[in-house]
């Protein structure tokens, strides 16, 4: 997935003159498998493991279930509505030779995010990895938000990753393991006019993350949190071009990010590799919130 770049003027940083145009993002990948410097598209390390993705449809969570499926987890994509869409993710995951299947929930529901995590129970008989990442956005200056687009959305983000953690949570405690991944987002570490009611509920996950890494540790339970700055998703394809012509300044690394960018983070937190940190917010943002 490549971006345009925007033209950039040559700033000069100390006594080294760089073209912000020429050097950022030249040799980035947004596809690729690299953590640390190997390849790991063969590593399959969460072979035999389960993931559950909820908002796994489209954009971050699409990139994420296809991720965790590249390394040998059976992905449980959750959609809300739009099952054509989720049937497109898990047709992409099997015809790649991974293993995912479908299941609808509205994580804002404590019923149904119950009953999401018993049925996936009762299919796969364990849950090792949760990643939190359903979400919507209602925009508007806080003087004219109506009182249901800022309830919906703190419903939706922050409520529904409670819910799903609440039930995950006692399964993964009999288990004595696993690795639960929020997605909040710099709006909920730096703010972002016309969205309070956003960045309150990703302020929140951040917040749940931390206590919940508290609650959970002395079982060899994590719980991280990965906060993504501008990606390139459907949702921001949306923004008009003089907003995204005002944002790329304030972004050190000079593009938007990719949904895969995103993925690898999350790839990383859930993975056995991150059994000694929980109750971070690792920031993948091209360097805004620094």
């Amino acid at each position: 997935m490549k971006t345009d770049m925007p033209e950039v003027n040559t700033v000069e940083v100390g006594t080294v003159e760089m073209n912000m145009a020429e050097t950022n993002m030249v040799e980035r990948k947004t596809d690729n498998n690299i953590m640390t410097g190997t390849d790991r598209s063969t590593d399959r390390s969460m072979e035999g493991k389960t993931a559950v993705v909820t908002g796994a449809s489209r954009g971050i969570g699409k990139a994420i279930a296809k991720k965790l499926a590249s390394q040998g987890a059976c992905v449980v994509i959750n959609y809300r509505g739009n099952r054509d869409k989720a049937e497109e993710v898990r047709n992409e995951i099997e015809a790649a030779g991974g293993k995912a299947m479908l299941f609808p929930c509205d994580v804002s529901d404590f019923a149904q995010c119950e009953k999401l995590i018993k049925e996936v129970m009762k299919t796969t008989g364990r849950i090792d990895i949760l990643v939190n990442n359903a979400g919507i956005t209602r925009d508007g200056l806080i003087m004219n938000m109506k009182e249901e687009d800022f309830d919906s959305v703190i419903s939706t983000n922050l409520k529904g990753a409670f819910n799903c953690i609440r039930f995950v949570s006692r399964i993964m405690l009999k288990q004595r393991s696993g690795h639960i991944v929020n997605i909040a987002s710099v709006s909920g570490v730096m703010g972002n006019a016309g969205q309070t009611n956003y960045s309150a509920s990703k302020a929140g996950i951040i917040g749940l993350t931390k206590a919940a890494a508290r609650e959970l540790a002395s079982r060899g339970i994590t719980v991280n949190a990965v906060a993504p700055g501008f990606i390139k998703t459907d949702m921001t394809d949306l923004l008009p071009d003089k907003v995204k012509e005002n944002v790329i300044p304030q972004i050190p690394l000079g593009a938007f990010g990719a949904p895969e960018d995103v993925a690898n983070a999350v790839e990383f937190l859930a993975s056995d590799a991150a059994n000694y940190i929980t109750g971070q917010i690792l920031c993948v943002d091209g360097g805004m919130a620094m």
